[in-house]
């Protein structure tokens, strides 16, 4: 048995090239981005599923506008409480084992419990008052309606952010699959409840279904996050409550930012007339679609390679691979966005042109589009970028840099006052673009000061 395992013939010449196949296939963090990407892929085709279904019911009548105003601030927010979670304590979470990080995610359990359910009563409290803000032109017909959808939506925000911190965990344990279908399980679930409860709720069924989603996933990831928890309490966790609620504080001011620039957006958009702001979520899901695929594959890949890179202090490594996957991702958006703005109308016809949604709707759509569109290039490079300063350490730019977008959008929005469709997004189309623009000059203004530092 031991010559056996001893044996000294060579290898068949495909031997090598299979065992590197393998070991790729088998390795975690190749295994997860398949996973990531999966859970990418599904989400955004029952995403246009859940905006098909949408198009098919309401159209881009007032109906459909007192859904998109509260449905769109409310998605934008549980997006950036998922991703400030993830990315504030799973570094947190990574550098301890056992029992100590056992002690870690209980504490982070109960001190963000109480945040994410002060959040959500106020929302809910608050929702007349937000909705006037955030849709200052709603038809008063439907101001009721809206305030409704986003009280039922707000219990959507309490089940994401206690879902993220779930998820903290289970990416320590390279554990992507629970949590990589979220997306798909709100639009799942907001597909399924539109349908059995159109004929009883009418439009309160996309509502319904969105929060019970969020609540689905939520028991997901806690069944299985439970394997990974050995023991602990909050006695053993050595960090201070205020240092763990402040922990995230930088990634969500730059993500709540660049959110305002688009709900900016939106909010002008009831005032410009009815349909205006549904048709704007229409064209957010030939922006969002793209976006996705081109940001979160290549930051999941990017990301750790920087922070490696960092870490041995090989910052001139580091800088060539941003350079290298900004000008690979500044070609695939302009190509995609010239590719869509060419297209768009035969492409929104073709997939959304039935039911309430009439050939009119097309049109306007297509005119929002037009000026809404160009956004992907700023902000797919804006995101890019941006990543990868905060893991080269760099927090600061981003955060200037995300304020941008918003303050460029307000001013030129104001300043044009047209009620044109097609210059609805053009205020934050190029925000995003100056955005990136600023923090790509700055970024390499100071990368010989950086260099030396490093």
């Amino acid at each position: 048995m031991i010559e056996d395992r001893l044996s000294t013939h060579p290898p068949s010449p495909t031997a090598a090239p299979e065992r590197v196949r393998t070991r790729a296939v088998e390795s975690p963090l190749v295994r997860g981005g398949l996973t990531i990407g999966a859970g990418i892929i599904t989400g955004n085709i029952l995403g246009f599923a859940r905006v098909a279904l949408t198009a098919y019911l309401l159209g881009t009548h007032r109906r459909a506008d007192s859904l998109a105003v509260a449905i769109g601030p409310v998605d934008a927010l549980n997006v950036v409480l998922i991703n400030s979670m993830v990315f504030a304590f799973v570094p947190m979470l990574t550098a301890r084992a056992g029992a100590e990080r056992t002690a870690l995610f209980h504490k982070l359990n109960r001190a963000f419990a109480f945040v994410f359910a002060a959040l959500a009563l106020a929302v809910a409290a608050l929702a007349p008052w937000l909705t006037r803000v955030l849709a200052p032109g709603l038809d008063p017909a439907y101001y009721s309606k809206s305030v409704n959808i986003l009280r039922i939506l707000s219990l959507s925000t309490l089940a994401a952010g206690m879902a993220a911190i779930h998820s903290a965990l289970l990416y320590t344990d390279r554990r992507f699959a629970p949590s990589a279908f979220y997306q798909a399980s709100l639009n799942l679930f907001t597909v399924a409840g539109a349908l059995s409860l159109w004929s009883v709720l009418g439009i309160y069924g996309f509502a319904i279904g969105y929060s019970v989603g969020a609540w689905a996933q939520l028991l997901v990831v806690w069944i299985a996050s439970r394997s990974s928890l050995r023991g602990g309490d909050l006695s053993e966790c050595e960090l201070h409550w205020r240092d763990l609620l402040t922990r995230p504080a930088t990634i969500v001011i730059y993500a709540v930012s660049l959110a305002l620039n688009i709900t900016f957006t939106r909010a002008y958009a009831t005032q410009v007339g009815p349909g205006m702001a549904a048709a704007l979520d229409y064209c957010m899901r030939g922006v969002g679609v793209p976006l996705a695929f081109l940001v979160s594959p290549m930051s999941n890949s990017l990301l750790p390679e920087i922070a490696r890179l960092r870490s041995q202090f090989r910052l001139r490594e580091a800088f060539h691979l941003i350079d290298r996957t900004i000008a690979l991702a500044a070609l695939a958006a302009v190509g995609g966005c010239a590719f869509a703005l060419v297209f768009r109308e035969p492409v929104i016809a073709l997939f959304f042109q039935r039911g309430s949604f009439t050939a009119e709707s097309t049109r306007l759509v297509s005119a929002v589009f037009l000026g809404l569109g160009p956004s992907l290039i700023g902000w797919s490079l804006l995101e890019l970028t941006s990543r990868s300063l905060f893991a080269l350490d760099r927090p600061w730019l981003p955060l200037f840099a995300a304020a941008i977008p918003l303050v460029g959008n307000v001013v030129f929005t104001l300043w044009m006052h047209s009620a044109a469709p097609e210059m609805i997004g053009v205020g934050a189309s190029a925000g995003l673009l100056a955005g990136f623009l600023f923090l790509f000059v700055l970024a390499r203004a100071n990368r010989s000061r950086w260099l030396q530092e490093g």
